[in-house]
């Protein structure tokens, strides 16, 4: 070989490598995650890495985020953060909210203004990372700062195109108190947001100023970096959609939050992730924190380290399919149902529950002398303004007719209806005057002889609408010939037609003395218009049909396309509670009458924001836990499933967890057979299967609050007339359902004030096109298996008795069915003639014997019918 040549070699080797180490240079300067839904690219720059660009493929064509960051953000303290409520940091409104008499949420409020929720406390440390390596469909970036390193590890899920995993570990440089955040893969500009939610807390299409609105009543997104605990956070999915069609999600990986209940204490408070819709600089893009700064875990000594492992879901679709792949995907809610058991059936419940408010010693029944009559109630123990532990209610008064009438129980009909009715009466103002019409108060003192409202001298619309129209409404549907009820219903119609302005909307509150409007700052975001509907049903008076959807569009406006509600819990100052869950049922009704899909539409609307009341985290398990002395698997005492009275940063489930009444069960069943979607099917059955270990057995009222398990009514002896309206609404819904419509039963009118179940009773039903009434004596019926749920009818027209059997099981259920042919009649005795086996059909499938004792099958999750057809003895005749 020639020297000219060797050189050649020579230069050619060293421009080789040279071009090696430029691409791999390059290669290491540009990295790309993508799979067929997503493409994110980081270029390394002066600052580290940075996101370029994040797109999104749906139907061949990619849609951008418009401000990708990929910044990081740790946040640092030497010392335990201050924990002084940053008073001088808020504005007037926010300063001094809640008026001294909520005491029950002062000291919430006051500790969601501390440093830490308010994202002041601490050194926030923001970078880009300084190195990044991609290894095969991996990408790892490290970062080193004087107070700790990071290292950051970045992988797409192969399950689910669209997630983006990662998982971070911060080691100590300094010992101190550490928070990770999530990174800021991209921010979102105010004009392309279309909707925000941190489910549980707050949502919203927009941002607002007002801290007291949007912080504690969850109206819209504030307008700074509010971190919001995980205690109410329902789903653990704070996410964003765009306008132009992208939501993006982060999902923390299950576990990362608290255990409600961990081995044998309660653990509901503690807080372990926090939540925002803004990062520390107050960009707009979800974000979660852990561990959270000051609170467990977050303090680490020099060399020692943490982890914080979550995912992006990133989609071309709306908030609710990010929102339900969370909920099922990520923390398998479905997988829920399949470790239910049951020790005792809801069936059985109401039968417990009905000899329960038939005994005045357990019920706490009691009358009382008002303006010459004599009027009824249950005691009441919780607080109420001015009550002297002398405080009485009634509650769901549909429940009461409808359990007389459905039983046949003499006993209720002559100690309880005609008092409650009179309790009715009198606690409605039938003198002239401003509140003429009006529920002068839900509650009556004895001791001081007056009728009040729960938290202070002033008179709702809302609480017109719940203790005059729906209460009286439900009364009628019984009793459609009492003409004074009629009269006093059309006294609060015309009170409510006065009473509402000419864009729909009504005040909330009327100071009693002054007649001037009360809480101002609040707009009526509750279905107050549902009075005017009941109104026209009963009296069939156009005017109120009109007036009742005038309230309503203004309701969808104002309330539903924004996001935006109030509740009804007077001693939590409106709060958003279950009324938003009740306003789903006005909506729907109004659409039956009506026939206008906008009121449907806007019911399926609000009923998916309000999905978000209800826990879907942590997974339940079979974890051996202990309550009070008691073993229970982790599943029985979950939480997940449950919806609270009120949530958000100031509701109770931040103290008392989520509650047991499952008002919206019925109605979520009737949502699932009009759209198909599982949530609210799996939601509903979620809620009311398997609750034993909330339920006192001698008497089978499950407690108000989780956080009491199973320590019975409490100071709440008329919840009991609310679960036997909720479970019979739940049962019947079921029943419908699985039957695909061929057994049906009208219903009434919705009940105040803790959900939308609806009466049943007052008219006849259909089971397979036979004209049927309910018809549920005590003792009629047995069955063995507490997983079988049973509800009874009889033909209108023939001598005949329907068995409705429900197996609430995922497997096939073989149960003793029994019945006792000396309670077919009411007065006297009958004889079994035939017996049949209908499946959900009403094909017949077998004949029985006619003994009065059967073995029954029926389906997982099925419906079987037993047929009993009868004839009176003789000497009856």
């Amino acid at each position: 070989m020639n020297i000219t040549h060797y050189l050649r070699l020579s230069n050619i080797t060293i421009y080789l490598v040279i071009l090696s180490a430029q691409l791999s240079t390059f290669a290491q300067t540009s990295l790309t995650l993508s799979d067929a839904a997503i493409q994110i690219t980081w270029k390394k720059g002066n600052a580290g890495y940075q996101v370029n660009r994040v797109s999104v493929r749906k139907d061949g064509k990619l849609t951008y985020l418009n401000f990708p960051s990929g910044e990081y953000t740790i946040l640092y303290s030497a010392t335990k953060p201050d924990s002084v409520p940053l008073l001088d940091q808020v504005d007037a409104h926010a300063k001094t909210f809640p008026e001294p008499i909520y005491k029950y949420i002062i000291n919430t409020w006051h500790e969601n203004l501390k440093p830490v929720p308010m994202n002041t406390a601490g050194t926030a440390l923001h970078f880009f990372p300084e190195q990044g390596t991609k290894s095969g469909q991996e990408i790892v970036f490290m970062h080193q700062a004087k107070q700790a390193s990071l290292q950051a590890t970045w992988k797409l899920d192969t399950q689910y195109p669209g997630d983006l995993l990662v998982s971070m570990q911060l080691t100590a440089q300094q010992a101190g108190y550490f928070s990770l955040s999530t990174p800021t893969l991209a921010t979102i500009s105010e004009k392309d947001l279309r909707w925000g939610i941190i489910p549980g807390h707050l949502q919203g299409i927009s941002l607002q100023d007002d801290l007291v609105l949007s912080y504690a009543y969850g109206q819209g997104i504030p307008r700074r970096p509010i971190v919001v605990r995980d205690r109410t956070a329902t789903t653990l999915a704070p996410l964003f959609s765009q306008k132009n069609g992208l939501t993006l999600a982060v999902i923390p990986q299950p576990g990362t939050s608290r255990d409600p209940w961990q081995q044998d204490h309660n653990t509901h408070s503690d807080w372990q992730l926090g939540l925002s819709l803004m990062n520390r600089k107050g960009q707009l893009t979800p974000t979660a924190y852990h561990p959270v700064l000051g609170e467990k875990g977050s303090y680490l000594k020099a060399g020692e380290s943490l982890t914080f492992s979550f995912r992006y879901s990133l989609q071309a679709s709306d908030w609710y399919t990010v929102y339900k792949h969370a909920i099922y995907d990520i923390y398998h809610f479905r997988d829920f149902l399949s470790l239910k058991q049951t020790r005792q059936s809801l069936t059985s419940r109401i039968e417990s529950m009905h000899r329960y408010v038939n005994s005045d010693s357990t019920s706490l029944w009691r009358t009382e002398q008002f303006n010459g009559q004599t009027i009824g109630a249950q005691a009441y123990l919780g607080g109420v303004v001015g009550s002297d532990k002398d405080a009485m209610k009634n509650s769901d008064y549909g429940a009461m007719w409808m359990l007389t009438t459905v039983t046949g129980d003499s006993l209720l009909n002559k100690t309880r209806l005609p008092y409650a009715r009179n309790f009715k009466l009198m606690q409605q103002q039938s003198e002239p005057g401003f509140f003429q019409g009006a529920a002068v108060g839900q509650y009556y003192l004895s001791k001081s002889h007056r009728f009040t409202e729960e938290w202070g001298p002033y008179v709702e619309p809302i609480g017109l609408t719940y203790y005059t129209m729906l209460d009286m409404g439900n009364i009628l549907l019984f009793e459609p010939n009492d003409t004074e009820l009629k009269e006093r219903l059309r006294q609060g119609a015309e009170r409510l037609l006065s009473w509402q302005y000419p864009d729909g909307h009504w005040e909330v509150a009327y100071d009693r003395q002054s007649e001037k409007p009360r809480f101002t700052e609040l707009q009526d975001l509750r279905p107050t218009f549902y009075g005017l509907l009941v109104a026209y049903r009963i009296l069939g008076d156009e005017r109120y049909l009109f007036a009742a959807r005038k309230g309503a569009d203004w309701f969808i406006h104002n309330a539903t396309e924004r996001g935006n509600f109030l509740g009804v819990c007077g001693d939590l100052r409106f709060v958003p509670d279950f009324a938003t869950g009740q306003s789903v049922q006005a909506l729907l009704d109004l659409f039956d009458i009506t026939g206008d899909n906008r009121y449907k539409t806007a019911a399926l609307q609000t009923a998916r924001i309000y999905t978000a009341s209800i826990y879907t985290h942590p997974i339940p398990t079979k974890e051996i836990k202990n309550v009070n002395g008691t073993t229970h698997q982790d599943w029985e005492i979950s939480q997940v499933g449950l919806s609270f009275e009120h949530g958000g940063s100031i509701g109770s489930a931040n103290m008392h967890g989520p509650i047991p009444l499952a008002s919206h069960a019925g109605m979520f069943i009737r949502l699932f057979a009009i759209t198909q979607d599982s949530l609210f099917l799996d939601m509903a059955r979620a809620a009311a299967w398997g609750r034993d270990a909330f339920v006192h057995q001698p008497t089978g009222v499950a407690s108000y609050y989780w956080r009491t398990m199973n320590a019975g009514a409490g100071p709440y002896p008329h919840h009991a007339w609310w679960q036997i309206g909720w479970i019979t609404d739940y049962l019947l819904s079921e029943v419908s359902l699985r039957s695909e419509g061929k057994i049906t039963f009208p219903r009434g009118f919705i009940t105040p004030k803790v959900g939308p179940h609806q009466t049943y009773g007052f008219a006849n039903g259909k089971i397979f096109g036979q004209l049927t009434r309910l018809y549920m004596p005590d003792g009629l019926i047995q069955v063995d298996d507490p997983q079988v749920d049973y509800w009874t009818a009889t033909a209108v027209q023939t001598p005949r008795i329907f068995v409705l059997l429900l197996n609430n099981d995922d497997q096939a259920k073989t149960s003793t069915l029994k019945l006792n042919s000396q309670k077919i009649l009411r007065n006297g005795q009958a004889t079994i003639r035939s017996v049949e086996l209908w499946d959900a059909k009403g094909k017949q499938i077998k004949q029985l014997d006619t003994s009065g004792k059967w073995n029954v099958s029926v389906p997982a999750f099925g419906l079987t019918i037993a047929v009993i057809d009868y004839e009176s003895n003789p000497t009856n005749r």
